[in-house]
C-alpha cells in the first residue's frame, strides 16, 4: 500500500492536487492510503517552504505547484 500525502494548508491548489492524485491512484488501481497534512509545522519538516507538495511514502516528489495527470502517474507507477 501506498503511503500518500498532501501537504498545504487546504488552498484550492492543495486541494486540486488531492483530487488528482486520487484520480491517478484509482485509474493506476493502486492500493493507497491519503492524508492531508495541513499543519505547518509537519510541512516544514518535511523540508517544504512551499506548497502544495506531494509526497510519496515519505518522500517529497513535488512541492510548490500541482504537477500533471501524467507526472502524477510516473510518480506513483
Amino acid at each position: 500500500m501506498k503511503k500518500l500525502q498532501i501537504l498545504g494548508a487546504g488552498c484550492p491548489k492543495c486541494k486540486k492536487l488531492a483530487e488528482a492524485v486520487e484520480e491517478a491512484a484509482k485509474s493506476l488501481n493502486i492500493d493507497y492510503e491519503l492524508t492531508k497534512v495541513t499543519d505547518i509545522n509537519e510541512i516544514i519538516g518535511f523540508g517544504v517552504m512551499s506548497t502544495p507538495a506531494l509526497v510519496i511514502d515519505g518522500n517529497v516528489k513535488v512541492s510548490g505547484r500541482v504537477p500533471t495527470m501524467d507526472e502524477i502517474k510516473k510518480l506513483l507507477a
